[in-house]
């Protein structure tokens, strides 16, 4: 995949990850893969939240806060990532943040 598409677009406001099986396990699929992609290459991690199940990014190139998360609490390791658009101010409360 072309890595401007791995990339954040600024219309984007959630990026949902999911597991498939290959061969009788799982792996992670291109959601997943591009979750993984953005937090390397675009995001800045800022904090993680108290219970340690979420993270907090910040993308310099547009100033939207983006939290990580695993929806899936049933499976090992929380299941795949859900990166989701946060809002200033609901960042700010759920990470104490502040300018």
């Amino acid at each position: 995949m072309d890595s401007v598409l791995m990339n954040i677009q600024p219309n984007e406001t959630k990026i949902i990850g999911n597991w498939v099986i290959e061969n009788g396990k799982p792996v992670a699929d291109a959601a997943a893969r591009r979750i993984d992609h953005v937090i390397k290459n675009d995001l800045v991690k800022i904090e993680c939240s108290d219970d340690g199940w979420s993270v907090l990014f910040l993308d310099k190139k547009y100033g939207r806060y983006w939290e990580l998360t695993y929806t899936e609490s049933n499976q090992q390791g929380g299941g795949a990532p859900c990166l989701e658009l946060l809002s200033r101010d609901d960042a700010a409360v759920k990470y104490k943040i502040s300018d």
